[in-house]
């Protein structure tokens, strides 16, 4: 007998019908929560040390014509102001927050023990791509993160502040302060992989990182195109180092014979043609170290200008690029409805020095390269065996028509170009706005213009308000006021306030007290550039706005202030559970690309380094353990039955190396053991299974950071650190384990 059915199964959360089966049932299903269809793409570009006359539509004579088309289109500010430091900066335009607020003072390299020196972004300040995510937008990151504590970026992470931690659905790119562009530390999603070419294969990270853009975006628009997608593309143009294709390279030979004066004089005629800077601007004086060009010798003539046509190669090369993707985006109908913002994180480095630097590790280390040292390098500027910066001649123009650099309140390290584009959406193409805007207006803007709203929580976290506002009434009218009145700024000790056209700042001198350091004031409405200290004529105003700052410096999570070198913050400041915050490393055959902020901490102290390896044959030979890149690191490695342990700093190469056939076949153990005898010098030895085999004095050692680059076991895998070998001198027998020793801090 057949079994009697009910007519219907209710169920109070299902609002179709449940019959007893699917021909009497109602099938229903929940509506999208998360509905962007139809929305503009949104692409955010961020170069890296660009100043404000670093590109072609700012007076820059370097070649930017895809940034110039965009502006042309679009719409150009000449008050954007930033913080004077690339971590920051990328806080505080990806969470709409103040960036001592969300925990990154300085750089996401340290975590100096204050609530607002975390180095890492609090979960209570949710990034633009969360944001964007929860409301449908495919999230796509490439390039330049560092946004995570760099001892969170090895293999085993933990990976919550890493891209795909914070809203992310892809990622690739490199996740420190820096990389090398022909031998980059590259990372996707979530694990490191090996670049897909070497600089003798034609291969440069700039056009990896557009390649894989549009491979992105290909396969988001070909499996979900009514699905919008934010991307944001973080070049390391134009941080040092500065390198570029050959061809680039040959462009501008010849470009900057006539010096930074020329240039910067020309610049700033250009900048008034277009009107990115009123008429009545004046042009900054040479900023204290900055020689006239016509007083240098013609040795430094010829070095300054091949630093300088090396760092306009990069960007022109940038820019080339960055015109594929447009191309792209125009062939598959996106352009016209993308949100398109472009903007630098910062002015121009002062890194370099008053000489430039063939090696970037010297203003870590507090020194500064000399001419004589760079000339030995001259012929390497700008390519794969080069790691450089400019010199402050050059970073000044590259600032025109403002005074002082990255790192410094001045408008020099806080104001660059910011481009926003939208052919869909925007209608005075072409325009200038002087209105001042904050990088902690970007997500507000950005979120107003794609009709979102952000949550009150994600992920169970209670979001802190948004300390940015929308600019988007001054995109629409010329005359609309600025967004907010106020804006505080701080880096490494240097300060500035900004309320209604007036800024007070103070330049601070290192190892100095912070209290002595003097306040100036700059009416910005009339005084563009900066060159007039008023601070006599206004002494009230001046008291206001520094108690202004100490307010807001309160509220903002700026204190305490704190001066130190990166180096200096790095080796000293050890998390809890940090893979530094110990003396014993070992790592397993195999184990390779060890980041460089994570490497033992060497300096200053004894140390050894020990290989475990299967026994060796006579003919053994390659790299045992490597850390550092070209311009600075040490290796230990076996040839021709030597030992040899080379160690680079500052350009001296101090190298320990046994004799031709002294290790013997069937050895298990291979060593360098070093012996501090004094400050920053001691005795470097070999062993062979514990038998002496050579030993040699070392002196003028790393202080704190010998390189930005990482290490690894079993081969030299990135820009190399000897030129005694070849390519990467992969190792021929097994290494078992590589153990560091660390003894107790001198």
């Amino acid at each position: 007998m057949p079994e009697d059915l009910p007519t219907a199964l209710p169920d109070a959360d299902f609002p179709g019908v449940i019959g007893p089966d699917f021909r009497t049932s109602t099938p229903w299903w929940p509506p999208m929560e998360n509905d962007a269809r139809g929305k503009p793409d949104v692409v955010v570009v961020v170069l890296d040390d660009v100043g404000f006359a670093g590109l072609g539509c700012y007076g820059a004579e370097i070649d930017t014509p895809t940034i110039d088309a965009l502006a042309t289109g679009g719409i150009r500010f000449n008050d954007f102001n930033v913080t004077p430091l690339c971590s920051p900066t990328r806080a505080c335009l990806l969470t709409g927050r103040n960036h001592h607020s969300v925990g990154m003072a300085y750089l996401s390299n340290v975590d100096s023990g204050f609530p607002g020196y975390r180095g890492r972004v609090t979960e209570s300040a949710a990034t633009m791509a969360e944001v964007l995510q929860g409301a449908g937008y495919a999230t796509l990151a490439i390039g330049k993160w560092h946004l995570a504590p760099l001892e969170d970026t090895t293999a085993v992470g933990p990976y919550d502040q890493w891209p795909l931690g914070r809203g992310f659905g892809r990622y690739y790119g490199f996740l420190d302060a820096l990389t090398d562009h022909f031998y980059p530390d590259v990372v996707e999603d979530n694990h490191r992989v090996d670049p897909p070419g070497r600089p003798e294969d034609g291969y440069h990270l700039t056009e990896d990182l557009i390649d894989h853009s549009i491979s992105y975006i290909r396969d988001q628009v070909s499996v979900k195109p009514e699905q919008p997608f934010f991307l944001y593309l973080s070049f390391g143009t134009a941080h040092c180092p500065h390198q570029a294709p050959q061809e680039y390279l040959d462009k501008y030979r010849g470009r900057y014979h006539e010096g930074w004066d020329v240039i910067r004089e020309r610049r700033f005629r250009r900048q008034k043609e277009l009107g990115i800077i009123p008429p009545d601007a004046v042009l900054a004086p040479l900023n204290p170290g900055v020689e006239e060009w016509a007083n240098l010798t013609p040795d430094q003539h010829r070095l300054f200008a091949r630093f300088q046509e090396a760092y306009a190669a990069m960007l022109d090369h940038t820019d080339a690029e960055l015109g594929r993707l447009m191309e792209f985006l125009d062939s598959i109908g996106r352009l016209d409805n993308t949100i398109i913002v472009v903007l630098s994180d910062n002015g121009a480095s002062q890194e370099g020095g008053p000489d430039g630097g063939a090696d970037i590790v010297t203003y870590e280390e507090d020194r500064f390269c000399t001419v004589e040292f760079n000339l030995e390098r001259f012929d390497t500027i700008g390519g794969p065996h080069s790691q450089t910066n400019i010199p402050w001649g050059w970073a000044q123009a590259a600032n025109t028509p403002l005074r002082w650099y990255k790192q410094n309140t001045y408008a020099g390290g806080v104001r660059t170009p910011l481009v926003i584009s939208w052919p869909d959406g925007i209608a005075d193409a072409g325009a200038v706005r002087a209105q001042f805007v904050h990088a902690i207006d970007i997500a507000p803007t950005l979120f107003d213009l794609v009709r979102v709203t952000p949550k009150a929580s994600y992920n169970g976290v209670e979001q802190m308000p948004y300390h940015g506002a929308s600019i988007r009434q001054v995109l629409d009218h010329a005359d609309s006021p600025p967004a907010r009145d106020r804006q505080y700024f701080e880096m490494i000790g240097h300060r500035a306030m900004w309320q209604d056209g007036w800024k007070a700042l103070a330049r601070h001198r290192r190892n100095e007290p912070f209290e002595d350091d003097p306040w100036e004031l700059y009416h910005i409405d009339s005084d563009f550039s900066e060159c007039r200290d008023v601070a006599s004529d206004h002494p009230d105003l001046l008291a206001d706005l520094v108690g202004q700052w100490t307010e807001e410096a309160g509220r903002y999570s700026v204190f305490p202030l704190d001066d130190r070198y990166l180096a200096v913050r790095a080796s000293t400041f050890q998390t809890p559970g940090s893979p530094r915050a110990r003396d014993t490393f070992t790592y397993l055959g195999g184990a390779t690309r060890v980041p460089g902020g994570v490497t033992p901490l060497v300096f200053n102290r004894s140390f050894s380094i020990t290989a475990r390896v299967d026994p060796l044959s006579e003919n053994d030979r390659g790299v045992l353990v490597a850390v550092g890149d070209t311009s600075g690191g040490y290796v230990l490695y076996l040839t021709e039955g030597r030992l040899v342990f080379e160690y680079c700093y500052l350009g001296d190469r101090q190298t320990v190396v046994s004799e031709v056939a002294t290790v013997p076949a069937e050895t298990t153990e291979l060593a360098f053991r070093f012996e501090r005898t004094g400050d920053y010098r001691g005795t470097g030895r070999l062993e062979a299974d514990g038998e002496v085999l050579c030993e040699q004095s070392m002196s003028d050692m790393a202080r704190g950071m010998i390189s930005w680059g990482s290490l690894s076991v079993g081969a030299d895998t990135l820009s190399p650190v000897s030129d005694s070998y070849d390519g990467e001198f992969a190792f021929s027998g097994n290494i078992q384990l590589i153990e560091f020793g660390l003894a107790d801090r001198g």
